[in-house]
């Protein structure tokens, strides 16, 4: 008993080590640059990841935060959320595209402006930054007009200058990003032409039209490169102190990994078709709660998604319509027209479902034709069987004695007994029964079964049924 008490004291001692341990790695008082990684599109997930990152280095002497980028853009919502976190932020920041082959479209171009330090490895490019869900891009052939009164005398599509929503959309990102550029001193000229004309630039010309700061090769080089050089921090000069700083790298925990797959247009949209289908089968056969348990999850976990992501509401109420109407078709056949009207109200609302052409931001057509498909076998089939089978008369217990037919032991004038598969039964009855005559049962009280004679069965007189 001692040594099992001296075992367990040990590995308790050596928890609360494992954990100092981790509290003062965590709480590290060494100067040090954290470095972060954006890979892939940029949507709630990283927005949530830089946000807290920061926070940490704040609380920690980070000298320097390095966000290495390779991304095609991402949600506008997200990629100003993180623009507030960097330019609100007391520790430069130095957005770095890498490694060699990387780039920094659209919403990552706005980024690498608002950053302290823009830099780029070689064999890297950036721009691209039109506002994508406008359909940015003029069509084969469009005019362009020159136009002596906008800034720099930019030209950009008719198309474009002709819309006044578009129009409106596309001035407040050329704005956006010019304020950006000013807080930094580099091209506002080029980062205007990057919103209206979607251009885009390698590493080598960048640097030389003061889009970037520094080419390096990687981070350590970087490093070497900024040393001493002075950036504006919050609206005061700082003279950033590199030499011989440890690099530390913050991967994405649990929370913002758990978050990215959750807010992935395909999860979120498999997640909302499994909360409806589960809450259905709840609602068919209640008392399974497996089903429904399953399908409340899922369809919480969907509406937090969505909530984060920019979906179209029309196409929202198409697909819970199309489910409506595969459903009625299960529970009142048309002869198939509820059922085909249903798979094309969920098939086009599930593709107009996301309002946004961002990459990464799109639900796959593979997903959608599979999930309609699915959906048309679940609800044609197994919910009708399932209704079938509810509208069934019973054949087991108690109330399979409804409409079956028993025969009289005795005479009797109000109360008395029957037999019916074998068993003796005490009876009630508006009518005189006599000894063998047949009986239907109409229903149960209690243990005794309420009868009335068969239509056309004349009174019996033989010996009581064994």
């Amino acid at each position: 008993m001692l040594k099992l008490t001296g075992k367990i004291a040990g590995l308790l001692l050596f928890i609360i080590a494992a954990l100092l341990l981790n509290t003062v790695s965590a709480n590290r008082t060494d100067r040090h640059v954290l470095q972060l990684s954006i890979d892939g599109a940029i949507g709630p997930a990283t927005e949530d990841y830089i946000e807290r990152a920061l926070i940490s280095a704040e609380e920690s002497q980070t000298e320097l935060v390095v966000i290495r980028m390779d991304t095609p853009g991402g949600l506008d919502t997200a990629m100003r959320g993180i623009i507030k976190q960097i330019t609100n932020s007391p520790i430069p920041i130095a957005s770095y595209v890498a490694p060699t082959g990387s780039r920094a479209a659209s919403a990552g171009t706005y980024i690498l402006y608002a950053s302290h330090i823009a830099a780029m490895a070689p064999g890297t490019n950036l721009g691209a930054a039109t506002p994508v869900q406008l359909g940015g891009f003029s069509p084969p052939g469009a005019k362009e007009k020159d136009d002596e009164t906008q800034p720099n005398n930019l030209k950009y599509p008719l198309d474009i200058s002709d819309n006044a929503m578009k129009q409106k959309v596309i001035n407040d990102a050329a704005a956006y990003i010019r304020g950006l550029a000013a807080l930094h001193g580099r091209n506002q000229h080029w980062a205007e032409k990057a919103v209206r004309e979607a251009a885009s630039l390698p590493a080598s010309e960048a640097l030389k039209l003061n889009v970037i700061d520094v080419i390096a090769i990687d981070t350590p080089d970087l490093l070497e490169q900024i040393d001493r050089r002075e950036v504006i921090v919050q609206g005061q000069k700082r003279i950033l102190d590199t030499t011989g700083l440890g690099i530390v790298q913050l991967d994405p925990d649990w929370r913002s990994q758990l978050l990215g797959v959750i807010t992935n247009p395909n999860v979120a949209f498999i997640l909302m078709l499994i909360g409806i289908y589960g809450l259905i089968f709840e609602f068919s056969n209640p008392g399974a709660i497996v089903p429904g348990t399953v399908g409340a999850i899922c369809l919480l976990l969907a509406l937090y998604a969505f909530q984060l992501l920019p979906i179209n509401y029309a196409g929202m109420g198409l697909i819970l319509l199309g489910v409506a109407l595969m459903v009625a078709e299960a529970f009142a056949p048309s002869f198939g027209m509820l059922g085909i009207g249903g798979v094309i109200a969920f098939v086009i609302g599930s593709i107009i479902l996301m309002d946004t052409e961002a990459p990464g931001f799109g639900i796959d057509i593979s997903v959608i034709i599979i999930f309609a498909l699915a959906s048309a076998f679940i609800l044609f089939f197994v919910v009708g069987m399932a209704m079938k089978a509810r509208r069934r008369p019973v054949v087991s217990g108690m109330e399979e004695l409804i409409g079956g037919e028993a025969t009289v032991i005795n005479d009797f004038d109000h109360n008395g007994s029957v037999i019916i598969h074998g068993e003796n039964w005490l009876a009630l009855s508006d009518a005189r029964l006599h000894k063998g005559q047949k009986v239907k049962v109409t229903g149960i009280q209690g243990l005794t079964l309420k009868v009335e004679p068969l239509q056309n069965t004349p009174a019996a007189t033989q010996e009581e049924e064994k």
